[in-house]
């Protein structure tokens, strides 16, 4: 059964909640969303109330799928550039699946809700989003239309001694 996306959702304490499990979810799991396991929600916490900062400042979109038995499955924050000669085209951070929903093709689902948030916004041309280098990540993006521009080797350090790289990756909206 496919996931049901919502843009802009408010953010009640249920949310919050589904939000910091699917993080800390994805994290242990070895997601690459910016924490390495083990994590906690408290880990978390404060990562997320910077996204809900820059959404109650306007500058960032939330986009949530949420599965068959209402919990939150999925996740995407659109983040507008504010500098005046980059707001063409947006930020795609946090991009995240549950593990439970692995090989469903959720992921493709979430990515194809965020084209389609980002069509909506006026003036925006392309979605830019950054991952993690030698997960087979880039891959993934490809396949869902995503081209690579760019990589930053050893940008990203998991470990002592364990650094990756940062690809950069955009999709044209025409």
């Amino acid at each position: 059964m496919p996931l049901t996306f919502t843009l802009d959702p408010a953010v009640t304490p249920e949310l919050r909640d589904g939000l910091l499990d699917l993080w800390a979810d994805v994290s242990n799991a070895d997601g690459a969303v910016g924490f390495v396991p083990p994590v906690t929600r408290e880990d978390i916490r404060p990562a997320l109330l910077q996204h809900f900062a820059a959404m109650s400042e306007e500058k960032a979109r939330l986009l949530v799928g949420h599965d068959e038995e209402g919990r939150v499955a999925a996740t995407a924050f659109l983040t507008l550039n504010t500098h005046r000669l980059m707001t063409h085209w947006i930020w795609l951070y946090t991009v995240m699946v549950h593990p439970r929903h692995q090989g469903k093709g959720y992921g493709r689902d979430l990515l194809a809700a965020a084209a389609d948030a980002a069509r909506g916004l006026e003036g925006i041309e392309a979605i830019r989003l950054t991952c993690r280098g030698g997960v087979g990540l880039e891959r993934f993006y490809e396949s869902c239309g995503y081209k690579e521009v760019g990589r930053i080797p050893g940008a990203i350090r998991v470990a002592p001694g364990d650094d990756r790289e940062d690809v950069i990756m955009l999709l044209p909206l025409d």
